[in-house]
């Protein structure tokens, strides 16, 4: 569930980019105008606002807001006014420079983008970079996580709810084997983990801890330290729990001796539309502290006050 908050009855695309050429006007920018408006704007709202800006004025609305903004402030909003396409190309770009690569967000994106919204991050991505998602994955990794990342980010999964119970069953047996003879990297557990439907995968989870007495994350921490195994026990938690996945995320970020911002930054902003609702429960449940408090209590500023509206709690 989304906590974005989009008033019933919003302006016009035309009234949103007066206000926000209003905003940058004059001695100082108007910060809480920005967030007033962008931070209560859906996905089709935003883009029409930034076409409508460049017909008005002739201008880029992101050239803008970058150069009226700054620090963390600036980097959740570029972010955020980005098509959700746009915004995960970017994200995995980034990822795969020598500079910021993470592994982690490939995988994040790749395991917890529907088959659609995955397919349309790459086709942004071959848009503004001129290149495949896939070759450049497979260029900044090697070994085991490549062989696990380049199928994730390649897979087109089916999202339907149907379940062949046989195949789960003895596709659990199957991963059981494996992971017991420690041969993580096998060809046919990682094809189970990067083709099978979430309802699939589901059942065959559910089984293998049924029938072999642990859940199979449990089985798969032989070496916490080994990053391979991180990556694959991170990729079933993104494909059958999500927001886990995402909790814990937040829950380093700002429980670091020093905050996390742009890991804060990148879930608040690809979630606020989709379920960070849900995320903010777990986070809640897991660490007896609201979402937002932890939020507030750890951030300052117009930083603060953009992530507390995408997360539905501004004043």
């Amino acid at each position: 569930m989304a906590t974005l908050k989009v008033p019933p009855h919003p302006p016009s695309p035309s009234e949103d980019c007066e206000q926000l050429r209003k905003a940058f006007k004059g001695w100082g920018t108007n910060e809480a105008l920005i967030i007033s408006i962008l931070g209560h704007r859906n996905a089709v709202q935003r883009k029409l606002i930034r076409e409508a800006y460049n017909v008005t004025y002739g201008e880029d609305l992101l050239k803008d807001l970058d150069k009226e903004l700054s620090s963390d402030f600036e980097r959740i909003v570029l972010l955020w006014i980005l098509d959700p396409a746009e915004r995960d190309a970017f994200l995995a770009n980034e990822a795969t420079k020598k500079m910021t690569s993470d592994n982690w967000v490939l995988l994040e994106i790749a395991s917890t983008r529907s088959s659609l919204d995955l397919l349309k991050a790459k086709q942004a991505y071959q848009t503004r970079f001129k290149k495949s998602l896939e070759e450049d994955v497979a260029y900044h990794t090697s070994g085991d996580i490549r062989k696990l990342l380049v199928p994730l980010v390649s897979t087109f999964r089916y999202e339907g709810e149907e379940v062949n119970m046989t195949l789960a069953k003895s596709e659990a047996k199957l991963l059981h084997g494996k992971i017991s003879g420690k041969t993580y990297n096998d060809e046919d557990l990682i094809r189970i983990l990067t083709t099978r439907s979430r309802a699939q995968l589901s059942a065959t989870l559910n089984h293998y801890k049924d029938e072999f007495g642990n859940a199979i994350n449990k089985d798969l921490k032989t070496d916490p330290k080994d990053e391979y195994l991180k990556l694959l026990r991170a990729a079933i938690k993104c494909l059958t729990f999500p927001e886990k996945y995402f909790s814990k995320v937040l829950r380093l970020a700002i429980n670091k001796l020093g905050t996390d911002e742009w890991a804060l930054t990148r879930v608040v902003a690809t979630r606020a539309e989709v379920d960070l609702q849900r995320i903010g429960d777990e986070y809640q449940r897991r660490n007896s502290v609201p979402l937002d408090r932890a939020i507030a209590n750890d951030t300052s500023g117009d930083y603060k006050s953009f992530l507390l509206a995408l997360a539905g709690h501004d004043k």
